[in-house]
C-alpha cells in the first residue's frame, strides 16, 4: 500500500499511471476475502468483550460516562498518527523505503484509521444505555471492515485520474470522530457513522490534495489539536471550538459526493445536448 492509497496526498508519479487491475471485480469480495474479514472482526469484537467486561464492574458502581480528557488525548493521538501517514511517502521517496514499507503503512493505518475510531464509538455508545448494544457493535464493526476493504482495495488498483475512489481512510476516522463529539448516541447518529462507512468503500471520487492544499491539510490537523487541548482542558469556549472543527468535518465529506453527483449531472446533460446537436 503506498501512501495515495490510504488517503493522503501523493505528488507526480502515481497521476500518470495506468489503471492496472479489473476496477470491477476489486469490488465483489471472494470466499476467501471473508474469511479474512470475519478474522478482523473476530479480533475486534474480542477486545470489545473484554472491555466490556471491565466496565461492566464499574457500572455495577454507578452509571459508566467516559471522561472527556481521555476521548481528547485519544482524538490528539489519532491526529498525530495523521500527520506520520501524512509525511511517510514523502520521506519514503525523499529518503529510501524498506521493502517491508507499504505492508507497514497498511496495517499501521488499519490500527489507526479503522480499529481505533471504531473502539472510540463502543466506548462512546457501548457503555450509554441508549442503544442496544448489538447495534452500537455492528456500527463499529461496519468500521473497522470498511477501513480493511478500503485499503486492501486500493492497494491493488489504480485509476486513471488523480482522485481517491472512496473516501480515504484518515478522513472517515476524523468524520467518525468528529460524530462522537459532536453527538449524543442516538439512532441517527449511528446511522451517520454507517453512512462513513459506506462512504470509504464506495465509488464516490475524492480530490487528491497536492501541493498547498498538501500544507492546509496539515494546517487543519494542527488546529483540531489545539482546539482539543482548549477542550480537555474546560477552558471558556472549548465547547463552541469543538462543535465547529466537528461540524465543519461532517460538512466537508458530505458536501464532496454532493459535489461530485452534481458534476456528473451535468456532465450527463451536456453529453445528452451534444447528442442532440450532432443529430
Amino acid at each position: 500500500m503506498t501512501m495515495a492509497d490510504a488517503g493522503w496526498p501523493v505528488e507526480g508519479a502515481e497521476d500518470d499511471e495506468e489503471a492496472r487491475g479489473p476496477v470491477g471485480k476489486a469490488f465483489r469480495l471472494s470466499a476467501a476475502d471473508s474469511l479474512s474479514l470475519g478474522n478482523a472482526m473476530c479480533g475486534f469484537l474480542a477486545v470489545c468483550v473484554l472491555a466490556w467486561s471491565a466496565i461492566a464492574q464499574l457500572q455495577s458502581q454507578g452509571e459508566f460516562r467516559p471522561d472527556p480528557r481521555y476521548f481528547a488525548t485519544a482524538v490528539v493521538l489519532l491526529l498525530v498518527g495523521a500527520t506520520c501517514d501524512l509525511f511517510d511517502g514523502l520521506v519514503a521517496r525523499r529518503f529510501r523505503a524498506s521493502a517491508m514499507g507499504a505492508e507497514l503503512d497498511n496495517l499501521a493505518d488499519v490500527i489507526s484509521f479503522g480499529f481505533a475510531p471504531a473502539f472510540m464509538v463502543v466506548a462512546w455508545a457501548g457503555f450509554s444505555n441508549r442503544l442496544p448494544l448489538w447495534l452500537v457493535l455492528f456500527a463499529a464493526v461496519s468500521v473497522v471492515l470498511a477501513g480493511v476493504v478500503r485499503l486492501a482495495r486500493f492497494a491493488c488498483v489504480k485509476t486513471k485520474s488523480g482522485d481517491f475512489m472512496g473516501l480515504p481512510i484518515p478522513m472517515g476516522a476524523m468524520t467518525v470522530v468528529s460524530i462522537v463529539l459532536l453527538f449524543q448516541p442516538s439512532y441517527a447518529s449511528v446511522l451517520g457513522i454507517f453512512g462513513v462507512a459506506w462512504l470509504m468503500v464506495s465509488r464516490i471520487e475524492y480530490p487528491k490534495p497536492r501541493g498547498n492544499l498538501a500544507a492546509v491539510v496539515l494546517a487543519w490537523i494542527m488546529v483540531n489539536v489545539a482546539c482539543l487541548t482548549v477542550w480537555a482542558a474546560d477552558l471558556s469556549g472549548g465547547d463552541v471550538l469543538i462543535q465547529i472543527g466537528a461540524s465543519m468535518q461532517i460538512a466537508l465529506v458530505s458536501a464532496i459526493p454532493l459535489r461530485v453527483l452534481m458534476f456528473k449531472r451535468e456532465q450527463r446533460k451536456e453529453r445528452k445536448d451534444t447528442s442532440s446537436g450532432v443529430r
